[in-house]
């Protein structure tokens, strides 16, 4: 049974009408100017220290009660590069802007927490409350730490959430170790000389070059990982030639790897390089690839994930270790490279996987659940709470 807290229930209708309005004004990352701006008002208007432009759009609001201990609680507030095609009454009014990941619910949870923190100041020691941009492949996190996040707001730990439409509503998981995937990405470009469709013989054939490499590169992770480790390797984009009867030039593929370890991701990369050129040098093509590490492995340390169950169990969440990690990647995985900390999966779905009503992560008509805001704000407060006890 999920537990009542008298202190918030005036803040939810406020919450909620935020959250959606949100939703409707989605920005990209590093353009998140008009959420940063109503972030920073809501925390002075508690009297926080506010402090932006950190990282770019990034804003950290500053709650000192007593002396003690420091703690990071960190939202994410970009959207996403997609069209939103659920008939809301708060839609996106930007075509090709849509808040289809939840960070418009994760801003407005810790807004809330700001909101009961302010109000209870049940711990002793300091909260900084970090709203970061450009979490959705940009490394925001990378640039706020390397904007010195950490040395002007020390935090002894540091914590985040994610909604999960794959979690009924009320649960929650975390896990010790890899949480998260690292995420890769890879660019090959196999080029031949171009020619008539109808001569093959006179020009190397980089489409048949390309095509027999993508096979190939299925079967990596297969034949080159250890069956005990888990990796996923996926071509996810081809793209050559502009007409039915002229062979291309050049092809050109995109993919994603994701790993949980260093040295699988060094495998991985060395055999990709390997199959390129060994491909291209078979059909009589030359190789081009760019191999980019984009994304480390989000990683929980064991206290602060235990820590994070804890909180979850004491405002009344069915809190569970998390049997696998995700293949999904998160760049919160760089400022748990700096401070220990946790990050949690919060359940917000009311169906599962198959069901009608069932709208997973990026899904065009995904919509963050309201129901899930006064959990979200008491996990950040309790986690808070608990930290600075």
């Amino acid at each position: 049974m999920l537990t009542d807290d008298g202190h918030i229930a005036d803040l939810l209708p406020d919450l909620v009408a935020m959250r959606r309005d949100l939703h409707a004004h989605p920005e990209l990352a590093f353009a998140e100017h008009r959420t940063a701006a109503l972030v920073a008002e809501s925390l002075r208007a508690l009297g926080l220290e506010v402090h932006q432009g950190i990282g770019g759009t990034g804003v950290v609001g500053v709650l000192r009660n007593g002396s003690g201990r420091s703690v990071g609680l960190r939202a994410d507030m970009d959207a996403l590069p997609i069209t939103e095609q659920a008939d809301l009454p708060y839609k996106s009014l930007f075509t090709g802007v849509h808040h289809g990941c939840g960070h418009d619910g994760h801003t407005v949870m810790l807004l809330g927490a700001a909101r009961l923190l302010a109000r209870t100041r049940r711990f002793s020691g300091t909260v900084n409350f970090i709203f970061q941009p450009a979490e959705e492949g940009r490394g925001g996190a990378r640039a706020m730490v390397q904007d010195g996040l950490f040395e002007r707001f020390p935090c002894d730990t540091v914590f985040a959430l994610h909604n999960w439409p794959d979690l009924p509503l009320g649960q929650a998981q975390t896990r010790y170790g890899a949480i998260m995937a690292a995420a890769d990405r890879f660019d090959i470009v196999v080029r031949g000389r171009g020619g008539h469709a109808a001569q093959p013989h006179r020009t190397p054939d980089a489409v048949l070059a390309a095509s027999q490499l993508v096979c190939q590169l299925n079967t990596l992770v297969a034949r080159r990982i250890d069956p005990a480790e888990s990796a996923v390797l996926s071509v996810t984009r081809i793209q050559g030639g502009n007409s039915h009867n002229v062979m291309p030039a050049e092809v050109q593929i995109t993919g994603t790897v994701r790993t949980f370890d260093g040295a699988t991701q060094d495998v991985i990369e060395a055999a990709l390089k390997d199959c390129a050129m060994g491909a291209a040098l078979v059909g009589g093509c030359d190789s081009e690839v760019t191999y980019l590490r984009y994304y480390p492995a989000t990683i929980n340390s064991a206290a602060e994930a235990e820590l994070a169950l804890c909180a979850a169990e004491r405002i009344g969440l069915k809190a569970s270790e998390a049997m696998r990690p995700a293949f999904t990647s998160e760049d919160f995985a760089f400022m748990l490279q700096a401070r220990p900390g946790a990050y949690l999966w919060l359940g917000q779905s009311p169906a599962v996987a198959g069901d009608g009503d069932y709208r997973p992560l990026h899904h065009p008509c995904y919509d963050f659940n309201d129901k899930v805001l006064p959990l979200g704000l008491r996990w950040f407060a309790k986690v808070a709470e608990l930290a600075l006890a």
